[in-house]
């Protein structure tokens, strides 16, 4: 027996509910399965199906118990979004949803703390027809019906819509000031490192690892390496395994105060020949054409993990930004050039060309000394082996830290000069 718990009216675009028929599942339910429920629902690989209809397409997601979720659709590229409280992926093939004609491309992991999402790329325009879940009363388990039916590009761009709430819209950009003073050495420097990728964008995938989880791990034994020597605050943009947007990390930064800003990346490249460490700093013109997709592949991470970009200025247009970065771009060249050579002193495998320039979007802090670093390629056996290498990552923490100490002592030397 399957208690409907709402469905949706086609008119409406963002479906947000807090499933009330899960009450009552409970209460229609034995002991039995109260004793089986738990916290955190899981997908049913095996009670999941899409399929493909002469209007569209037909998803059926099934789950261990119901949970809150939300489904709506993003324009440019057409994307299918559902998110879900603490969903359990695992075991879930994306083939189950790109064997239909309608969906190109499957991706569902950890979005937001305690949220998980769900995206799919869709071949063209689909609205979002219907949506319901439904819970079975006798074994608690839940199956979320999804119907998209094909339209108009017109039609779908007007109703496809993000959720209004600001707990799930991008944050504000946080002003730049091009006037603000630099670190003057008296304090402690404030550095926010940015562990690449997360949640839902997995980054690169190589040998069983995940990129994503590989620089989690030495952001935080980075920022504990900083902290040990008593001169620096270390901030993360992200201490979980969470999808964070990424004009979200420049706005971390930003609201830290940060003198420095570090993202940290380890890609991989097909046919494996790319190796060593490699030292990003903001252009407008990549410096290769490796450097400018590998920029594009970065800062399709918030496409790829279904934020809506619409009306997101691009921040590089601002004039009050240009003048700021007539100041922070030779100082992040500069702390860019304290690194390679750390790197190198360090006896860190460098790549045949460590310094490069790219429009990465997380380096666009107009007022912040910013710079990407790539500590090596998952594509290379022999980095892999270092990144996952715990006394490799220790030797190479405390020469980035090194690095950054006589960085920061330069740089407010030179400030004290401009300042007189």
């Amino acid at each position: 027996m399957y208690l409907f718990a709402k469905r949706r009216s086609e008119a409406e675009q963002m479906i947000f509910r807090i499933v009330t028929g899960l009450v009552a599942a409970l209460c229609l339910a034995g002991a039995a399965f109260a004793q089986d429920f738990t916290g955190r629902a899981r997908i049913l690989p095996d009670e999941t199906r899409a399929a493909d209809t002469k209007r569209g397409v037909t998803l059926s997601l099934g789950m261990t118990q119901g949970v809150p979720y939300r489904v709506f659709t993003l324009d440019d590229p057409a994307r299918l979004i559902a998110d879900f409280r603490e969903v359990d992926w695992t075991g879930l093939d994306p083939a189950m949803f790109t064997q239909t004609t309608a969906v190109s491309d499957a991706r569902f992991g950890q979005y937001r703390p305690g949220w998980t999402r769900m995206i799919l790329d869709l071949d063209g325009p689909l609205a979002l027809a219907s949506s319901d879940l439904r819970i079975d009363t006798e074994t608690g388990q839940a199956k979320l019906n999804i119907t998209l039916e094909r339209t108009s590009h017109q039609d779908f761009a007007a109703r496809s819509v993000a959720p209004a709430d600001p707990d799930w819209g991008m944050p504000l950009v946080a002003d730049v000031d091009p006037a603000r003073m630099r670190q003057s050495g008296n304090g402690k420097l404030v550095v926010v490192i940015d562990p690449g990728h997360g949640g839902v964008d997995p980054g690169a995938q190589r040998g069983g690892y995940d990129e994503k989880e590989l620089m989690l791990r030495f952001a935080m034994e980075l920022r504990d390496t900083l902290v040990r020597t008593g001169e620096v605050d270390v901030y993360l943009t992200r201490e979980a395994d969470e999808f964070v947007p990424l004009e979200t990390r420049v706005t971390i930064a930003h609201e830290a105060r940060a003198d420095l800003f570090l993202s940290l990346h380890a890609d991989a490249l097909d046919g494996g020949g790319a190796r060593g460490a490699t030292i990003y700093t903001l252009a407008e013109e990549a410096s290769d054409k490796a450097s400018q997709k590998l920029a594009e592949r970065h800062n399709r991470a918030d496409l790829l993990a279904g934020v809506d970009l619409t009306g997101q200025d691009d921040v590089v247009a601002h004039v009050l930004m240009d003048l700021a970065r007539t100041d922070t771009m030779p100082r992040a060249n500069r702390i860019a050039d304290e690194l390679l050579e750390a790197l190198k002193e360090n006896g860190n495998p460098l790549h045949s060309r460590p310094r490069r320039g790219a429009g990465f979007s997380v380096l666009k802090a107009a007022d912040i000394p910013s710079v990407l670093l790539e500590v090596g390629f998952l594509s290379s056996e022999r980095d892999r082996a270092n990144i996952t290498n715990p006394k490799w990552r220790a030797r190479t923490a405390t020469a980035i830290t090194t690095a950054i100490l006589e960085w920061a002592i330069a740089d407010a030397a030179e400030g004290q000069l401009i300042r007189q």
